[in-house]
């Protein structure tokens, strides 16, 4: 991947007003004198204190004393130099602009897809069973229970890993069961965008029995500790367990989510 980077930088260097003379024979101006610290040495003034007045004005408009720079920092105190002119005389008007166009090119290698493949996995596994009841008199399902095992490495805390899994498998029941969201044809909006509309999984619709269980095997290729993440792994495949477990039961494979009475109303009633 080659990056390129065009840099524009522009100048700007205004000229510091003359210096005006008081109208004495020295030309020692009392007045503010601007003045920068990158300042460029003007023409020295040919004119002296003894100078006539017509060699004055031509000698301020030949050697009047101006600075070229930037930002300009101003100085008060008496004119140093020594130029002649008359007093009220208007500073000068001159201008210069200077444009810097700096370039510049570089490169660096892609390394996505170049990195040799790890010799051990440090993923975490799981596997979910799941037990429905179907009672077709009355299209009603039911998760019965469920089972998960985990392979995490070590579990440092169990009891807080347990709670982790239990509450993935509690989402997975309402994932596969109940949540949906509805949008509106009009506009996109979703409508049932609050609690009394959007169906989740509570304590009825949760089996008593969710057995958790961890295989506690020490990973010391990942750590010293020999733990891996558990993360949202116990949500990873539950709604596709209790799919399965719904086909076995009714005999009609879902497709989509959430799993529907209506999908379920082909199944066949025994006899």
């Amino acid at each position: 991947m080659t990056r390129r980077f065009v840099v524009l930088t522009i100048a700007l260097a205004a000229s510091g007003s003359a210096l005006a003379g008081n109208g004495n024979g020295n030309g020692a101006g009392n007045g503010n004198s601007q003045a920068t610290p990158a300042a460029q040495p003007a023409s020295p003034a040919s004119g002296n204190s003894a100078n006539a007045p017509g060699q004055a004005k031509k000698d301020a408009a030949q050697g009047a004393a101006t600075t070229q720079s930037g930002p300009t920092a101003s100085t008060n105190g008496s004119a140093s130099q020594n130029t002649a002119g008359t007093a009220g005389m208007k500073p000068a008007n001159n201008t210069s602009k200077s444009t810097t166009c700096v370039t510049g090119g570089g490169s660096s290698e892609a390394t996505f897809g170049t990195q040799k493949k790890p010799k051990f996995s440090t993923h975490s596994f799981g596997c979910h069973f799941v037990e429905v009841t179907w009672q077709p008199e009355i299209a009603r399902l039911r998760v019965n229970r469920i089972v998960t095992v985990i392979d995490a490495g070590r579990i440092i805390n169990p009891l807080a890993g347990r709670n982790q899994i239990e509450g993935a498998v509690v989402m997975g029941i309402g994932m596969a069961l109940l949540e949906e969201t509805h949008y509106d044809p009009q506009n996109g909006a979703p409508i049932n965008s609050n609690l009394a509309d959007y169906m989740m999984a509570v304590n009825a619709d949760v089996p008593s029995a969710i057995d958790v269980h961890f295989l506690d095997y020490p990973d010391k290729e990942i750590n010293e500790l020999g733990a891996r993440g558990i993360g949202e792994i116990g949500l990873a495949g539950v709604a596709a367990a209790i799919t399965a477990a719904t086909h076995h039961a009714t005999g009609v494979r879902v497709r989509e989510l959430p799993i529907k009475i209506e999908d379920l109303l082909a199944a066949p009633v025994p006899v």
